[in-house]
C-alpha cells in the first residue's frame, strides 16, 4: 500500500490521544472493530438475539490469520490465550522428552512445559539456540521476537537445525504478527496471542498444527466446538472431532472474536510486507536518534526497541504523554502501523531533557 493511502486508512481507523509506542503490550483497536463490539454488547444487553455471538465473526478472524500466515484456514485453531494452546502441545509430550528454549523466553512459551515436571528443560541464549538442538531433543520452542527486547531470532537457522535432529518447532508470533511476515507452515506449531500487533482485543489467540503435527497431538480441551458437528454435539461426550485443526478450537470470547473480525481485515487490507516497512523505518529512526543521543539500543531490525538502562524514565515519559513500557530496567517501545516519525521525535524530545 502506498505511504499516502496508509496515512488515509490508519486516519480513518486510529484516533490516539498520546503518543502511543506500547503495542508490544497492547495494541490499539481500530474504530471499526470498536464499532462491532458495541454493536455486540448492545444486543446481549437488550435482548434482542438469540445466542451471545455470531460464530461466523469467528470463522472470518479465523481466515483472517491464516492469510496473514500463509496457511489455509482449516490448519488454524482458534482459542483464548497463547498459555492453553501451549499447554495443549506440553500435554503430548512423553515424560523425558527435552524441550529447548532461549533464557529469558516470554513465560507462556516456557511455563507449561515447566510444570509438568517430568520434561527435560534446557535454556540456552538466543544467539545459540540452533547450535544447542541436539539428537534427542523432542522440541524447540521460541518467540520470533523476543518480548523483552524485540530481539528477531534467526528462525531459518533453528528451522534447519530442528529438521536434521528429528525435532518439533513451535513458534510464538504474539510479537510479530502483524507486522512481520509469517509463514506458519514452516513449523510445526505456531501460538499468536491476538491482542498486540494484530490488533485485537484479549480473548482472541490462535495455534497452527502441520497435518504431520495434528498426528500426535491429542484435543485434551475439547468440547462441543471441536466436533465435526457442534450443533449436534451439545450433550454427552463428543462422538467424533472435525479432522482439521478446528478439534483444538475453545469456546469463543464472542465479544473478542467480533472484533478481531475487522482488525485481521484491516491488516489484510493494508498487507504485512507495507506494515513492515513502515514500523522498521520508524523504529530505524529512533534507534539513530537515541544513538546521537548517547543511548545504546538493543541492535537489529524490529519494531521493537529496547534500550538498557532507561526503563526508569518510563513516569516521565508518560507524564509528557508518550506511553512506553519498563522491562527490567530496559525502556521498551514499539511501533506500530499507527504510528508516525513525529511519535519517534516526540519520544525523542523528552529523552533530550
Amino acid at each position: 500500500m502506498e505511504t499516502a493511502s496508509l496515512g488515509r486508512l490508519v486516519a480513518d481507523q486510529f484516533a490516539p490521544e498520546t503518543t502511543y509506542l506500547n503495542t508490544a503490550s497492547c495494541g490499539l483497536l481500530p474504530r471499526r472493530a470498536t464499532a462491532a463490539v458495541k454493536e455486540l454488547a448492545d444486543a446481549l444487553a437488550s435482548g434482542r438475539r438469540d445466542g451471545s455471538g455470531d460464530f461466523e465473526a469467528v470463522e472470518a478472524a479465523r481466515t483472517g490469520f491464516a492469510r496473514l500466515a500463509g496457511v489455509a484456514a482449516d490448519r488454524v485453531a482458534t482459542g483464548s490465550s497463547v498459555a492453553v494452546h501451549v499447554g495443549l502441545i506440553a500435554a503430548s509430550l512423553p515424560a523425558g522428552a527435552e524441550v529447548v528454549a532461549p533464557e529469558g523466553e516470554f513465560s507462556s512459551v516456557v511455563s507449561p512445559f515447566a510444570v509438568r515436571g517430568d520434561l527435560r528443560m534446557r535454556y540456552v541464549p538466543l544467539e545459540r539456540l540452533a547450535e544447542e538442538v541436539r539428537p534427542g531433543t523432542a522440541l524447540v520452542a521460541l518467540s520470533a521476537v523476543q518480548s523483552a527486547d524485540g530481539r528477531v531470532a534467526d528462525l531459518g537457522a533453528v528451522r534447519e537445525a530442528a529438521a536434521a535432529h528429528g525435532a518439533r518447532t513451535l513458534l510464538d508470533t504474539t510479537q510479530s504478527a502483524g507486522w512481520l511476515p509469517l509463514d506458519a507452515g514452516a513449523y510445526d506449531y505456531t501460538v499468536t496471542g491476538g491482542f498486540k500487533f494484530l490488533l485485537g482485543p484479549r480473548g482472541t489467540s490462535f495455534l497452527t498444527v502441520t497435518e504431520e503435527a495434528q498426528r500426535t497431538l491429542p484435543a485434551v480441551f475439547a468440547a462441543w466446538v471441536a466436533s465435526d458437528d457442534p450443533w449436534n454435539s451439545t450433550y454427552g461426550p463428543v462422538g467424533r472431532l472435525a479432522a482439521t485443526a478446528r478439534r483444538y478450537d475453545e469456546p469463543p470470547a464472542f465479544l473478542s472474536y467480533h472484533a478481531a473480525e475487522h482488525s485481521l481485515a484491516l491488516l489484510g487490507e493494508i498487507g504485512i510486507d507495507a506494515v513492515h516497512a513502515h514500523v522498521t523505518g520508524l523504529a530505524a529512526r529512533f534507534r539513530a536518534g537515541l544513538a546521537g543521543l548517547g543511548h545504546r539500543a538493543v541492535q537489529g531490525e524490529s519494531a521493537i526497541v529496547a534500550v538498557p538502562g532507561l526503563g526508569g524514565r518510563v513516569a516521565e515519559l508518560a507524564r509528557a504523554g508518550v506511553v512506553v513500557s519498563d522491562r527490567a530496567g530496559t525502556l521498551r517501545a514499539a511501533f506500530h502501523l499507527y504510528n508516525t516519525e513525529a511519535d519517534a521525535d516526540r519520544a525523542l524530545d523528552v529523552l533530550a531533557r
